[in-house]
């Protein structure tokens, strides 16, 4: 039942992380300059804001942002960041789904574990990658925002980013760490095991070797 509980909320917790990914690209407070000095700023409280979209300026009277739509002319770590966030966003639905789909509580017709099983696991890797896009345009943004002009702080989409990627991180993680072990495998290996003779290791056992099963005793096609 513990295990069930920590899946479930591994699943909640990706759903999140993609939520909030979402949240991080749509949003332009990722950064905060200033074109003067900090201490100039401050008195006339008024600053800038920069996103993956638009830029904007931010005072006590005014709000006025500028869309960054000349695609040509743009840096390139802002380009860069638009694709990683835009790629984390739309590999979310299929990732939230697969996982969503492999909890214990969702059965479908005719399903073996084992489907379910790889499922989880394909949904988690596409969690990893979400999560190391969404580190990557978090981290990288700002450092050239900073090399581009004065950098004062960071803004709430960014620390947005950073939640929602750690979140993809250990949901995927919790997900993963709580899926039941193969059936198939273990039961090859029960099979094998109590197939071998008496007194024989591992080793022994060729993996070619056919075996005889009579009544409750397993016996050996090579004796």
């Amino acid at each position: 039942m513990a295990r069930v509980c920590r899946q479930v909320t591994g699943g909640v917790a990706s759903f999140a992380g993609w939520v909030g990914i979402i949240i991080a690209t749509a949003t332009h407070d990722w950064v905060r300059t200033c074109e003067y000095t900090v201490t100039t700023c401050l008195r006339m409280d008024e600053l800038g804001t920069r996103g993956l979209w638009a830029e904007c300026v931010t005072s006590q009277s005014l709000y006025h942002c500028v869309t960054l739509n000349q695609i040509l002319t743009l840096p390139a770590y802002i380009q860069a960041c638009r694709a990683l966030m835009v790629c984390a966003c739309l590999l979310g639905l299929p990732a939230v789904g697969l996982v969503l789909m492999s909890m214990p509580c969702v059965r479908l017709e005719d399903e073996i574990p084992a489907t379910k099983r790889r499922r989880a696991v394909l949904g988690c890797a596409l969690l990893f990658i979400m999560a190391v896009c969404g580190l990557v345009s978090t981290i990288w943004f700002p450092i050239g925002a900073h090399a581009e002009e004065g950098l004062m702080s960071f803004g709430p989409s960014l620390y947005a980013g950073w939640t929602a990627s750690v979140l993809c991180l250990l949901g995927s993680s919790m997900v993963l760490c709580c899926l039941p072990k193969d059936p198939s495998t273990s039961f090859q290996w029960r099979e094998n095991y109590h197939a071998r003779p008496p007194g024989a290791t591992k080793r022994d056992i060729s993996p070619a070797a056919s075996m005889v099963v009579s009544g409750n005793h397993a016996k050996s096609a090579l004796v």
